[in-house]
């Protein structure tokens, strides 16, 4: 297919979801004070919203390992790259539709650093979102 993928791309692409998982923590407690809200809940729900945090922390940093180290991979148009791909595409589409659907009714706190840091973030979930639908259309062999 004449239309190749750059492994500098997919590779942009993984040091930036680690970079989210990296991130995660302190966007959790400094942006949306979010410990604080967990210890409302009920015993059993503070630890399923901690795991849920974990599991999200965790599938960010094992997808941007996973195209750090084996670019190619992603891309070689096998069943299991479909697979793959297919998952992180819909994992980082459907993270954007619920940003763009959800999140604009509330506020994040108004300092200039967390408006930037939105901004940031937004455009690098767009990327990823970008990024892995290219690669499973790609592998479908369009």
């Amino acid at each position: 297919m004449s239309n190749q993928i750059p492994n500098w791309l997919i590779i942009l692409g993984g040091c930036g979801q680690i970079f989210t998982a990296m991130i995660y923590p302190y966007i959790r407690h400094q942006v949306f004070d979010w410990y604080n809200d967990v210890k409302q809940l009920k015993p059993l729900n503070q630890e399923i919203a901690k795991t849920y945090g974990r599991y999200i922390q965790g599938l960010n940093f094992s997808f941007g390992l996973i195209a750090i180290l084996i670019p190619s991979d992603l891309k070689n148009q096998s069943h299991l790259a479909i697979a793959l791909t297919g998952l992180i595409a819909a994992y980082w589409v459907g993270k954007v539709a619920t940003q763009i659907a959800y999140y604009p009714m509330y506020q994040i706190p108004q300092q200039t650093i967390f408006k930037i840091g939105s901004y940031f973030m937004n455009t690098l979930f767009t990327l990823f979102a970008v990024v892995y639908t290219w690669l499973f259309i790609f592998n479908l062999n369009f």
